[in-house]
């Protein structure tokens, strides 16, 4: 179950996107808690009910054919072949919505990482029209792209989880290293129950990576020191924050 729940990670992500719009965020302190809380009650919610529906007609060991696609186990099973121009509409389309949060969120977090000097400030280049971070944009687009067109996607999937769930432990643990060094830092919202609620949060995140596979781990740790390469040769130098 923990490794199924590792790969499955992957449909629950985008409710962390939601933070990344904090700064275009009326009142960030409310609508942010209330954003990421709501999307994913919805989310599990349609998840369950799928999977309710879905095992109601067809039994669950008939999925094992179908790993690829499941729901056209249960297509099959009705005899409602038209149901697959739909089902097949919906996943597309979903998918590009998916990687459209994803980029928006990208394209805000490199945005205040380029404006502290962590990145180079081509990231956080401003249209003059639009006001939207456009250089970035169009940076992180082509490599997505690249990478959705020669890297498996399974792979891919796998990555996107080890990754995010490596960057909630990190936020967990600063939680707490900031509500103990820094706790008169002015803040727009608390993370309540410190410090159960962020060691229940990486307890969970480290139990999910562990049902990942050896080889997922080991393109992390190669993505993880490349990073560190950068951060320590380039990102530290250049950090406005560091340099004060």
């Amino acid at each position: 179950m923990i490794p199924a729940a590792s790969i499955v990670f992957f449909a629950f992500i985008g409710f962390d996107a939601v933070s990344a719009s904090a700064e275009e965020a009326v009142n960030p302190s409310k609508s942010l808690p209330r954003g990421i809380m709501g999307s994913l009650l919805l989310a599990t919610i349609l998840y369950i009910a799928m999977t309710l529906i879905m095992t109601g007609v067809v039994p669950y060991t008939v999925y094992e054919r179908y790993l690829t696609a499941p729901v056209m186990a249960v297509i099959e099973a009705t005899e409602q072949t038209w149901l697959g121009i739909l089902v097949s509409l919906g996943a597309i389309l979903g998918i590009t919505t998916v990687i459209l949060v994803m980029l928006y969120g990208q394209t805000r977090v490199s945005y205040a990482m380029s404006r502290d000097g962590l990145f180079p400030s081509f990231l956080g280049k401003v249209h003059s029209t639009y006001r939207t971070p456009f250089l970035g944009t169009w940076f992180f687009g082509v490599l997505a792209s690249l990478a959705a067109g020669f890297v498996n996607i399974n792979i891919l999937a796998e990555m996107v989880n080890i990754g995010t769930l490596a960057a909630f432990v990190l936020v967990s643990a600063g939680v707490i290293w900031m509500r103990y060094k820094q706790p008169n830092v002015p803040r727009g919202f608390k993370t309540p129950w410190v410090p159960i609620t962020p060691i229940i949060s990486i307890l969970f995140c480290l139990t999910l990576i562990a049902g990942l596979n050896w080889d997922t781990w080991l393109r992390f740790l190669v993505w993880l020191v490349i990073g560190l390469v950068v951060f320590f040769t380039y990102s530290r130098k250049h950090s406005h924050l560091h340099q004060k």
